[in-house]
């Protein structure tokens, strides 16, 4: 979904590719139950409360920015979701997977078991509904999924393969495990690969991201 012209209040909707798969089985089966809305195209820093014109322009500059149009890859999309959180709320969440970057050596295998902190009023807790985990370049890994949920979503993007080209893949669980692959020709001359995953938390919108490097050891 997105604002085609931000002067009047106009919304483009369009269905995801399971959207539009579920409403060509014409069986009832799509009914919309949920939704999310984001900020991605905002740049909060262009916020000017020292406008020469006073406190109506402060925001201008964010007011007349370039909206994207709506587009169906929901892996793309809605990276930064807007979430309401509890009244007197002092902190916003923020995850804790256990690492600053993740290094594997190839055909190595890691689990991670995502935390949220300052959620809830609890300094450290699992989120209900899990994680989504993003791995920008799938070529690397052998296996990428997530486990714990069991969602109709949640194993529909778990079984998800891709075709061998440089695509990202998403899964959702409350833990998420790689395996590194064992492909050498990926690598080319290099001795190591490089990409990032990137954790959301489902419930809190808290997001971080981890460089990952898989080393080369098969000659």
């Amino acid at each position: 979904m997105g604002y085609l012209d931000n002067s009047i209040v106009t919304v483009d909707a369009i269905l995801t590719k399971k959207g539009r798969e579920l409403l060509a089985r014409g069986d009832g089966s799509f009914k919309i139950t949920q939704f999310a809305v984001s900020d991605d195209e905002i740049d909060y820093t262009l916020y000017n409360p020292n406008h020469s014109l006073g406190s109506q322009y402060y925001g201008e500059a964010i007011e007349n920015m370039p909206l994207l149009e709506a587009f169906p890859d929901e892996t793309q999309s809605l990276k930064y979701k807007i979430t309401t959180l509890p009244r007197g709320t002092a902190k916003l969440p923020i995850l804790d997977v256990g690492y600053t970057s993740i290094r594997l050596k190839q055909g190595a295998s890691l689990a991670i078991t995502p935390q949220t902190l300052n959620y809830l009023g609890s300094s450290q807790a699992f989120e209900a509904g899990g994680y989504t985990a993003t791995i920008a370049d799938a070529r690397v890994l052998n296996t990428f999924n997530g486990v714990g949920i069991n969602t109709e979503e949640a194993e529909r993007l778990n079984s998800t393969t891709t075709l061998g080209t440089n695509v990202s893949k998403t899964v959702v669980g409350t833990s998420i495990n790689l395996t590194a692959t064992t492909v050498n020709t990926l690598f080319g001359s290099q001795s190591t690969l490089q990409t990032t995953v990137t954790i959301v938390g489902r419930d809190s919108g808290a997001r971080v991201s981890v460089p990952v490097t898989i080393v080369k050891v098969n000659q």
